[in-house]
């Protein structure tokens, strides 16, 4: 098994992350909307926004993992010779803003959170998994700051759910119409 990106395919380190992380990314977005839309009860919605917390801190840790990797790993595999221009130049930039949102929505989550001046005057930490908490530079909270970190993450989702189904309707044409080893690199390698 492979450990190092090669220009056929991903090293077996990139492919756990990106699976990883896709993995706690949907169960982040599901998580969120139920807790924001579907529960009324506060005392289990308050759970439900402790839990997600802590989840937006393991992405978080694992997308820096994830571009630290990618950065020492510069090698990737190619895009097959006869994909259209256009198709490689969206492919690079959904990439990218895929990378730049696993960065964001976590940041931007906790800065709402932190700078919630609700949350200083309950006496709530952001707590990961109720091991540690996590730094509250905005005691006793700045409620503009809170709000402007609210609108940024909840864009970013919506933005996130886009592309992510972008992206894997992406990878299902060209695992099932081009025929080509895209989605077989990613999952079981080359």
């Amino acid at each position: 098994m492979q450990t190092t990106n090669t220009t056929q395919s991903w090293g077996w380190p990139a492919r756990a992350l990106h699976w990883s992380i896709a993995a706690v990314i949907l169960f982040q977005l599901g998580l969120g909307l139920y807790m924001t839309d579907f529960v009324s009860d506060t005392a289990r919605q308050f759970s439900l926004f402790q839990l997600h917390k802590s989840w937006g801190f393991v992405v978080f840790c694992l997308a820096v993992l994830r571009v630290a990797w990618r950065l020492a790993n510069r090698r990737s595999p190619r895009l097959p010779a006869e994909t259209p221009r256009w198709q490689a130049i969206a492919s690079h930039a959904s990439h990218g803003l895929l990378y730049l949102l696993i960065l964001v929505m976590p940041l931007s989550g906790w800065v709402m959170s932190a700078a919630s001046p609700t949350q200083d005057y309950l006496g709530i930490e952001n707590s990961v998994f109720g091991l540690f908490a996590m730094p509250d530079p905005w005691v006793p909270g700045v409620r503009s700051v809170a709000e402007a970190a609210e609108a940024v993450h909840a864009w970013s989702a919506w933005i996130m759910i886009a592309i992510l189904a972008l992206h894997l309707a992406a990878a299902l044409k060209h695992h099932f119409v081009d025929r080509d080893d895209i989605l077989k690199r990613m999952s079981w390698g080359r």
